[in-house]
C-alpha cells in the first residue's frame, strides 16, 4: 500500500511536528485536536503556528499540504487515510477511547500508530480486535521532528510484518528517519540510555561539587556529546519536562534497575520548577541571559553569577584525541568523566539482550536521537574493552555478561572488508543497512585513505575519489584544500570515475578556519593570506571546470568557505535540512573563495538578465551583505544558491549512494551534471555602485548598520558592480576572483575586522544569520 493521505491526532509539539514532516514529504495530512469553544480548530491552528515558529516546514509553501480540523467536525476525514498517527496526552484511557473510534472510521488496511514512549503497546491495544492489533505499532519520533533523525518503531505481539515494513520504509524514505526496530521495553532504546546518561551526569556534578559550566565542559564535546552538556540540555528540553520523562521511566522500570538510583531530582530542581525556572522556554533555568551576558546558577545556593567561558586543556585534548585522555586523568574532571561513563556504558551493556541481541540498535539510537558521535559500545571499543573491564573490577563494579563476552576483543570489527557487530552469546554478523543507505563513518572503517592529514582525507570508493573534511566544525584551511586538490589530481591523472565531497558529521563545513586567518594577520603575512586565497580559488575552480563528474553531498551547515566548495560542484545532492549561505560579512570580511563571483553569476542565470545585470547585482549585494542563509534547499533554490540540477533527499544516510549513482549516470549517458558557463559580464558600473553606497549611508544613518558594516558592504558593492567604472565595462571570471582577494586582504588589514575575528575566537561566537 502506498501512503497517500495521513492524519495526526493531537496538535501539540510532537503531533504538529509529525504533521509538518509529512507535509515536507509533499503528502496530504490532516492535523486534528479537540474542538475549542469559540474557535473549533484553535488547537490545530496553534500547532501550525508552532511549526512556523520552529522552522518545522522547509518553506511556507508546504503549509498547503496541511489541513486543520478537530475531532468533532472532521473525524470523517480519517475514513480514507492510509496512516493515522496518534500523539495525544499520555493517558491510557484517552488513547483506548480514541482507538475504538478509529476502528469504526478507518478503512481496514489503514495503519495506526502511537507516538507514546511510556505506555507498553500491549496495554494500548489489549481491548482491541485482532484486525486492529495487526495494523498497530508505536512510531516514536524525537523532538524537533524535522531535525531529529531517530524513529523508534515498536511492534506488538500481533503486529503484521507488512505493517512494520510499510511504516519503516515510509518513515525512512519519505520522512527521512533512521528507523530502528525496537522491542516493547520501557523507554525503548534512546530514552532508556540517554536519560540514564543525563541523570548520571546531573548527580555526579552535584555530588562532586562541579558547577554547571564545568560539568557541561566535560559532559559534552570531549565525550563526543553535543556541547549543550547536561545542564544545557535540561534547559533546552525543559527542566519540568525532562523530570517528567525521568519519572515515567521510574514508574515503568523494576526497582532493581540501575536507573532507579540515578533518577531523582536535585533538591534545587524542585524549587526551580515551583518558581517557574524551567529552562529556555521560561527564560531561566540552570542558565539565563542577563544584561551583562550569560549567567549560571550556583547549585548550592540557587543564586546566579556570570558564566565564565572555561578553557580546560584536558577537555580540548580529549575532544581532539579521544575520551581516553579524560579517563586517564586523576583530577576532578577525570573522576567526573569516569563516574559518568563507567555507569552509563556498563548500563548500556547490561541491557543486552533485553532490548536486542546486538549493540547496533543502542548505538544508533544514541547517535540519531541524542547526537552522540559514537554510541556506548563504539565508545567502549575506543576506550578499550579490557581497560574498561579492569577499571570496573578495580572499583568493585559489576561487569555485565555481554561486556564480559567481549573481553580480549571488541563489539565491532572489520573482517574481509566487511564491518561486523558482535552478537549476544557469541558470534558476529555483518551490519546490514536498508538498500540505498550508506553511512560513511561505517564505510570508512573498511577503507584506507589514499591521502590524509589532521583535517581532511580522500579515499577510493568504488573508483570514485571521496573527499572528507574532519576538522573541528570541518573548518577549512590550507591542508584541507591540499587534500581536495590532490584528489582532483588523481581523478584527472588516474582516470578515476569522478569526485564526491561528503562527510556525515553534524555539519559539512562551517567555513574557513578563522584561527588560520588570525595567524596570517597577526604575523602581518598578507602575501601568505593572498596565496591561501588564491589556492582556494584555484582548487574550487578546478571542481567547476573538471572534465569528470563532481558531486557535493552536504549535510547540516555549509557556510562561508564550506559553501564556496558546494557552489563550485557540478551537482549538489544535499540533505533536506541543509543550511547554506555566505556569512563572511558577519566576520568583517567578504567571501574570498569565489562566493561573490558565483552568487552574481547565479542571479544572472536565474533572472535571465545577461544584457543588463543591475538587478542581479542588487540581489547578490543584498544576499552577501546580510550574510543570508537558507535553512532548507527549497529556500536555497529561491535565493539562487542551488541550480536546477541540484536536488535533496530527506534521509541523510541516502546521500552517499545517491552521489555514487550520479557518477554512474554520467557513465550511462544520463548525466545530471551541469557545467559552469561563466562568460564575461558587462558590469553596471558607477551608477549602480553609487546607488548602493547611498543605500548604505541611509541604513547607517538610521542606525541599522555600523560604520564597519558599511566598509564591508562597500567592498561587496564594488565587486558586484565594478565600482567606479563606466557602465558596460566587462569583467571575466578571473577578474572577479582577483577582486575578491583584493577586498578580503583590504578588510583583513583593518583593525575592526581583526578585533571582530579575535573576539569571536576568544568567546566561541559563531556566525549564522
Amino acid at each position: 500500500m502506498t501512503i497517500k493521505k495521513v492524519a495526526v491526532i493531537g496538535a501539540g509539539t510532537m503531533g504538529s511536528g509529525i504533521a509538518g514532516q509529512v507535509a515536507n514529504a509533499g503528502i496530504e495530512v490532516w492535523l486534528l485536536d479537540l474542538p475549542g469553544e469559540d474557535n473549533p480548530n484553535a488547537l490545530a491552528e496553534r500547532g501550525l503556528e508552532r511549526l512556523r515558529e520552529t522552522e518545522g516546514l522547509m518553506s511556507a509553501d508546504y503549509e498547503k499540504y496541511i489541513h486543520l480540523g478537530n475531532t468533532r467536525d472532521n473525524f470523517a476525514e480519517l475514513a480514507d487515510c492510509d496512516w493515522v498517527a496518534e500523539a495525544v496526552v499520555e493517558r491510557l484511557d484517552i488513547k483506548k477511547t480514541l482507538y475504538k473510534q478509529l476502528d469504526e472510521v478507518c478503512h481496514d488496511r489503514a495503519l495506526i500508530s502511537s507516538n507514546t514512549s511510556s505506555i507498553p503497546i500491549k496495554l494500548l491495544v489489549e481491548d482491541m480486535p485482532t484486525s486492529f492489533r495487526e495494523r498497530f505499532a508505536i512510531t516514536h519520533f524525537f523532538n524537533p521532528v524535522r531535525f531529529m533523525p531517530l524513529l523508534e518503531l515498536v511492534r506488538g505481539e500481533d503486529t503484521a510484518d507488512e505493517v512494520m515494513q510499510e511504516l519503516g520504509e515510509f518513515c525512512d524514505q519519505q520522512l527521512g528517519k533512521g528507523v530502528i526496530d525496537c522491542r516493547d521495553t520501557p523507554g525503548f532504546l534512546g530514552n532508556r540510555v540517554g536519560c540514564f546518561a543525563i541523570q548520571c551526569a546531573l548527580h555526579a556534578a552535584n555530588d562532586m561539587g562541579l558547577s554547571p559550566t564545568q560539568a557541561d565542559a566535560i559532559f559534552g564535546r570531549p565525550m563526543g556529546i553535543p556541547k549543550t552538556g547536561v545542564f544545557g540540555l535540561y534547559d533546552l528540553i525543559g527542566i519540568d519536562l525532562m523530570s517528567d520523562v525521568a519519572q515515567s521511566l521510574v514508574n515503568t522500570l523494576p526497582e532493581s534497575d540501575a536507573f532507579q538510583r540515578e533518577a531523582g531530582k536535585l533538591p534545587l530542581m524542585v524549587e526551580m520548577i515551583a518558581n517557574g525556572q524551567t529552562g529556555n522556554k521560561s527564560g531561566q533555568g540552570f542558565y539565563r541571559d542577563a544584561e551583562n551576558g550569560r549567567e549560571v546558577i550556583d547549585l548550592a545556593t540557587g543564586n546566579y553569577a556570570k558564566a565564565e567561558r572555561l578553557s580546560i586543556a584536558l577537555a580540548d585534548k580529549a575532544e581532539k584525541e579521544g575520551v581516553i585522555h579524560l579517563l586517564q586523568d586523576d583530577g576532578l574532571y577525570g573522576q567526573f568523566a569516569w563516574r559518568v561513563l563507567s555507569r552509563t556504558l556498563s548500563y548500556a551493556a547490561s541491557l543486552i539482550p533485553e532490548v536486542g541481541e546486538d549493540p547496533l540498535g543502542v548505538d544508533d539510537a544514541m547517535k540519531l536521537g541524542y547526537n552522540w558521535i559514537k554510541g556506548p559500545f563504539a565508545l567502549i571499543d575506543e576506550i578499550g574493552v579490557d581497560y574498561f573491564i579492569e577499571r570496573l573490577q578495580a572499583d568493585g563494579m559489576d561487569v555485565p555478561p555481554f561486556l564480559a563476552e567481549a573481553s580480549g576483543s571488541s563489539f565491532y570489527r572489520v573482517d574481509n572488508g566487511v564491518l561486523q557487530v558482535r552478537k549476544f552469546g557469541g558470534g558476529w554478523q555483518p551490519i546490514q543497512r536498508p538498500q540505498g543507505v550508506m553511512r560513511f563513518n561505517e564505510k570508512r572503517r573498511t577503507l584506507t585513505p589514499n591521502n590524509t592529514c589532521e583535517v581532511a582525507s580522500w579515499f577510493d570508493l568504488e573508483g570514485v575519489a571521496l573527499v572528507e573534511f574532519h576538522s573541528k566544525a570541518n573548518a577549512l584551511d590550507a591542508d584541507s584544500m591540499a587534500i581536495l586538490a590532490d584528489a582532483l589530481d588523481h581523478v584527472d591523472r588516474d582516470g578515476m570515475r569522478g569526485l564526491i565531497v561528503h562527510n556525515d558529521a553534524q555539519h559539512f563545513s562551517c567555513g574557513v578556519n578563522l584561527q588560520a586567518v588570525r595567524r596570517f594577520f597577526e604575523a602581518e603575512d598578507m602575501p601568505g593570506l593572498d596565496q591561501f586565497l588564491a589556492h582556494f580559488q584555484q582548487t574550487v575552480h578546478r571542481m567547476a571546470s573538471a572534465d569528470f563528474p563532481v558531486v557535493c553531498a552536504p549535510v547540516g551547515m555549509s557556510l562561508g568557505g564550506g559553501f564556496e566548495v558546494v557552489l563550485h560542484s557540478k551537482q549538489v545532492i544535499c540533505h533536506a535540512n541543509s543550511t547554506m549561505g555566505l556569512v563572511e560579512s558577519g566576520v568583517g570580511v567578504i567571501p574570498g573563495g569565489g562566493g561573490c563571483k558565483e552568487t552574481l553569476y547565479r542571479w544572472v542565470e536565474k533572472l535571465g538578465c545577461a544584457d543588463d545585470i543591475s538587478e542581479a547585482s542588487w540581489k547578490a549585494f543584498m544576499n552577501l551583505g546580510y550574510g543570508r542563509t537558507c535553512s532548507s534547499p527549497v529556500l536555497a533554490r529561491e535565493q539562487a544558491m542551488l541550480r536546477d540540477n541540484d536536488r535533496y533527499l530527506s534521509n541523510r544516510d541516502r546521500l552517499l549512494p545517491a552521489a555514487l549513482d550520479a557518477i554512474t549516470a554520467v557513465e550511462n549517458d544520463d548525466s545530471q551534471q551541469l557545467n559552469f558557463d561563466r562568460p564575461e559580464l558587462a558590469l553596471p558600473g558607477e551608477p549602480v555602485f553609487e546607488a548602493m553606497c547611498e543605500w548604505l549611508d541611509k541604513a547607517h544613518a538610521a542606525g541599522k548598520l555600523t560604520p564597519h558594516n558599511v566598509v564591508v558592504a562597500t567592498e561587496l558593492a564594488r565587486i558586484v558592480t565594478g565600482g567606479e567604472i563606466a557602465p558596460g565595462t566587462t569583467a571575466s571570471e578571473q577578474d572577479f576572483y582577483d577582486a575578491e582577494r583584493r577586498a578580503f586582504l583590504t578588510l583583513a588589514g583593518t583593525d575592526a575586522t581583526r578585533e571582530r575575528i579575535t573576539s569571536m575566537l576568544d568567546t566561541g561566537t559563531t556566525v549564522q544569520n
